[in-house]
């Protein structure tokens, strides 16, 4: 069986530790692979190295730095196809989408090429006579990224192209479910002529976390997944002193007004509900449908989800692959249940489904919840899986207080024809990104992802200008060179005149 180890100082290194994970085909049920547990020393042998490598290339030229990024995003888009396999083998998630999710990462690393225009600094003259003061931004050191299952290529692009970009070195623990398109990425960055040592992959579980999130050498670290590990990754992190950016769940709600077009509203709630088999955390999981929209609504959704083509990832006809896990998968058709039981109306039930020739797989169907009470546990947990909630309001202010009442402010959107009120919403809302007609809101590499509320945990957002702050200290310098026709003492407190 094929083992995916680490990948530390530009070349492949065995698991030491003895402890292995298993490494599932989701569309099969079968292991294919097992995947390295990374002990404390290797953890370790992995920040050294690291540290070791952030004493040339955090010293590095901007223009060395941005020839390598250059050449990785080339071979990026000459592996994509292959990465994208990688990814559908080990999620599950269908081939389309997995070129998205590529596709998606690439814009960030596209963004890191432009560092040298990111980390221009400022410069103020003569703020006192022959006095000037400049700004700049330095790197931290080894910064470390743990990263989730749903997005295993792009979320860890997310965050080391700007990392390594900024002068700083990166260990990557990425999950343990997918940890191919990692290593896949780390060994590409080697090949476009990154330094040995400036990106490494250590495998494993949460020996391997906590490691990174004690470690005396490791400054900063960034994480996205869920929000109880993230509350976790932050405190732990701020006990050790380091920078923290960790990003949670959420329950992204989407408002459809009486004025909405009504099928393309139905189109996007399923493309948002459903895509990835519902397993992001920007993924539309309440529809808040307004006034007499509902039945209507409901109707059109309906009819669209009783449709979809689920099977494996790898079928060009699948629009829609199984769940990451067999007990994921049971732990999400448990809410279909408990939603039946706590009042709502299952209009469309896809528990219990299965796929012919691949029985043993982890798919689920698509399941559409209507008249969901506000304290069922479909509409209060994040489900991560292919469960849409509808809930009713009679009025925009019902809707928008439903909205904000929730702990989660990951993504949410508005579908209207009316511009005062996608204005209002816009600015009444209270999630940290905001769709118009839009319902899944990810913002272009150049602005910044992120939420609010339980859904994220640290004062940044992810990538962007954000990212940059995160992963760079500034520093301000000021500077007098004095002309040689001045001179004498004065023991008076300087003063800018």
């Amino acid at each position: 069986m094929k083992t995916i180890n680490h990948w530390i100082g530009g070349k492949a290194v065995d698991g030491a530790s003895g402890r292995f994970g298993p490494v599932y085909n989701p569309a099969t049920g079968a292991q294919e692979k097992q995947v390295a547990f990374a002990t404390v020393d290797e953890v370790d042998a992995a920040v050294a190295t690291a540290q070791a490598a952030f004493e040339t290339w955090g010293t590095a030229s901007l223009a060395r730095r941005t020839a390598v990024l250059f050449k990785y995003r080339e071979l990026l888009d000459a592996h994509r196809d292959e990465i994208a396999e990688l990814i559908t083998a080990e999620h599950g998630k269908v081939h389309s989408d997995a070129l998205g999710e590529v596709a998606r990462g690439m814009e960030i690393v596209e963004l890191a090429c432009s560092i040298p225009q990111l980390l221009k600094g400022e410069l103020s003259t003569q703020v006192s006579t022959r006095v000037d003061v400049a700004a700049i931004r330095q790197p931290l050191g080894v910064v470390a990224g743990i990263t989730p299952f749903n997005f295993p290529a792009m979320v860890p692009m997310w965050m080391f192209p700007i990392a390594i970009a900024c002068g700083n070195t990166f260990v990557l623990k990425p999950s343990e479910k997918d940890p191919s398109a990692s290593y896949r990425l780390a060994e590409l960055a080697t090949e476009a002529g990154l330094p040995d040592g400036v990106l490494n992959v250590v495998q494993g579980d949460k020996v391997a976390v906590d490691r990174l999130l004690e470690h005396p050498d490791i400054t900063a670290v960034s994480f996205v997944g869920s929000t109880p590990i993230a509350k976790y990754i932050q405190l732990k992190g701020i006990e050790h002193g380091k920078r923290v950016q960790a990003l949670g769940g959420a329950k992204n709600h989407m408002l459809v007004l009486p004025d909405a077009d009504l099928d393309y509203a139905a189109d996007q709630a399923i493309n948002a509900a459903y895509g990835s088999a519902g397993e992001r955390c920007m993924a539309v999981s309440v529809v808040v449908a307004v006034g007499d929209t509902g039945d209507e609504l409901v109707g059109k959704i309906a009819e669209r989800a009783k449709g979809l083509k689920i099977g494996p990832g790898n079928d060009a006809a699948s629009e829609m692959g199984p769940l990451i896990t067999r007990e994921h998968r049971d732990k999400v058709a448990s809410y279909v249940d408990s939603a039946r039981a706590q009042g709502a109306e299952v209009v469309v039930d896809g528990t219990g489904y299965t796929v012919e020739g691949h029985e043993d797989g982890f798919f689920l169907g698509v399941s559409l919840l209507d008249k969901v009470p506000v304290t069922a546990d479909a509409y209060r947990d994040e489900i991560f899986g292919p469960v849409l909630c509808v809930v009713r309001t009679e009025t925009y202010d019902d809707a928008i207080a439903l909205i904000n009442r929730s702990r989660w402010g990951n993504g949410t959107a508005i579908f209207t024809r009316d511009g005062g009120a996608a204005r209002r919403f816009q600015l009444e809302v209270q999630a940290g990104m905001v769709g118009v007609n839009v319902p899944i809101p990810v913002p272009v590499g150049y602005h910044s992802f992120g939420g609010w509320k339980d859904s994220l945990f640290g004062d940044h957002h992810i990538y962007g200008n954000d990212g940059i702050a995160f992963y760079t200290q500034g520093k301000v310098i000021t500077t007098r060179w004095p002309d040689p026709a001045d001179g004498g003492i004065n023991l008076g407190f300087p003063s800018h005149s």
